[in-house]
């Protein structure tokens, strides 16, 4: 019986080492298993160069590399206590009762406009911080200073010591319509660069209150805390906008997002770049909507223009004769539509230079030629 046994454990032990060696060596000698379910497969390739259809891997592809995150620090120095001013407290406790600074953090999203170091955000992204620090895409991580900002548009420029950068292609806004596949790139709540897909809402969007000067296309991509100072980019991979802001009840994407147009963006940024600051005009006028209720009590024909409601003294629209009351119509035979369009284009008129405003006075149209004069920063309510 033990001779048996070992004989069975022997012949055992054979047969599964040359199984062993079989399905190694030779597995298609092997009866092949049957699946539970017969599934079709497509078959594997190594190839991917060509981007199926419906895919948007090239755009991602191209402009992912010029995508940064942004990371923050600014010190705030806590409230005095109380008690501190308590001269007994200040015998027993010292300085141990002053306010002591603490340090905030912030993230957002960068892109990198040329090879030698230029990166476009928000200003919001920046705004008071003590320490920039960009993290690039392939995970190098640089300090940044500020070349210079432009609070009234939230844009600001950093620069980084870093050459042979992958530099974004700017798009051409004139080329992007209402129903465009658009992709929105950042980091958003710091999770790490990220691609949402949507299309173009709407173009123009103004009178938000986000911004002094408003222009935003409006998206469904998803845009979230952390992308703002991001890419939007179009299906060629090219820089359409700066993500900027969301609407929104819970700080989360609803699908109305705006991103600032890379026509105005890049104007603002070769200004930066240029000069460190960005240069408009300035009449010096407080302006108002006209309602139908002010229409009737002015007895104007219609809502059409900006009602002066005040006029800086010594500004060039005082020594132009320009008076509170009057409607301005037009600007070098622009139509002014409201005060937003007012202030749109008297910004974009140059310093120094003459310009003709049309305006209606009680019953008469009148013109005048206005010096324009340099806006001050940060005036957001005169123009």
């Amino acid at each position: 019986m033990h001779r048996l046994w070992l004989i069975f454990a022997q012949t055992v032990t054979v047969a599964l080492a040359i199984l062993f060696v079989v399905s190694t060596l030779k597995p298609e000698w092997l009866p092949q298993r049957q699946a539970v379910v017969a599934l079709q497969e497509a078959p594997a390739t190594d190839d991917d160069s060509k981007a199926p259809a419906g895919s948007y891997r090239d755009a991602a592809r191209a402009a992912l590399p010029s995508v940064v995150h942004i990371y923050t620090t600014q010190e705030v120095k806590q409230p005095r206590h109380p008690l501190f001013n308590d001269p007994i407290f200040r015998h027993f406790f010292g300085d141990r009762l002053e306010g002591q600074p603490q340090r905030n953090s912030g993230l957002g999203s960068g892109v990198i406009v040329s090879a030698s170091g230029y990166i476009l955000t928000n200003y919001h992204v920046i705004e008071r911080a003590d320490d920039i620090q960009v993290a690039l895409n392939d995970g190098k991580t640089y300090k940044a200073r500020i070349v210079g900002s432009d609070p009234e548009s939230d844009l600001a420029i950093l620069q980084i010591k870093a050459d042979k950068l992958p530099a974004i292609t700017f798009g051409q806004a004139e080329s992007l319509h209402v129903g465009d596949v658009v992709l929105a790139i950042g980091n958003p709540f710091g999770v790490g660069q990220t691609v949402t897909m949507g299309i173009v809402s709407a173009l123009g969007r103004s009178h938000l209150g986000i911004n002094t000067f408003e222009n935003f296309i409006q998206t469904d991509a998803a845009i979230n805390p952390g992308n703002s100072g991001g890419a939007l980019i179009d299906v060629n991979g090219n820089l359409v906008g700066i993500n900027s802001a969301i609407y929104s009840r819970t700080g989360g994407s609803l699908g109305i997002g705006f991103a600032i147009p890379v026509s105005s963006a890049r104007s603002i940024m070769e200004q930066i770049i240029r000069t460190g600051t960005v240069t408009r005009g300035w009449i010096g006028v407080e302006a108002q909507e006209i309602t139908p209720e002010l229409a009737e009590s002015f007895g104007l024909p219609d809502n059409e223009g900006a009602l002066i409601a005040g006029v800086v003294r010594g500004s060039p629209a005082d020594s132009a004769g320009i008076r509170p009351g009057d409607v301005l119509l037009s600007v070098n035979s622009k139509a002014v539509k409201d005060p937003q369009v007012m202030l749109d284009l008297i910004a974009a008129l140059k310093p120094d230079e003459r310009s003709a405003f049309r305006l209606r006075r009680d019953k008469s149209i009148v013109e005048v030629q206005v010096k324009i004069g340099k806006r001050p920063a940060m005036r957001a309510e005169q123009e």
